[in-house]
């Protein structure tokens, strides 16, 4: 019998938003290289991740990671505030 093993991805970023119950948006940045000019662009994702206790308040630093989803937009969840 085979395991599968499973990485999940963690992202880092802002909470932009906590009016949700139990969810908050995050805003993800990253620099990508551009395949023709080369030139690095930055790029902006928002996701809904999943904040049980609501502790996640607007400006926090986060880590995301992947899960299961929980909702239609929803497939992250917050493990936890970014150290610096």
């Amino acid at each position: 019998m085979e395991t599968k093993t499973t990485t999940t991805k963690k992202l880092q970023g802002v909470v932009v938003s906590d009016k949700m119950m139990k969810t908050v948006t995050v805003l993800v940045n990253r620099f990508v290289k551009h395949p023709k000019y080369g030139k690095y662009m930055k790029i902006s994702k928002k996701y809904k991740a999943h904040d049980e206790e609501g502790q996640y308040k607007m400006g926090d630093e986060v880590i995301i990671a992947e899960c299961r989803p929980i909702s239609k937009d929803k497939a992250f969840t917050v493990v936890g505030k970014k150290t610096a």
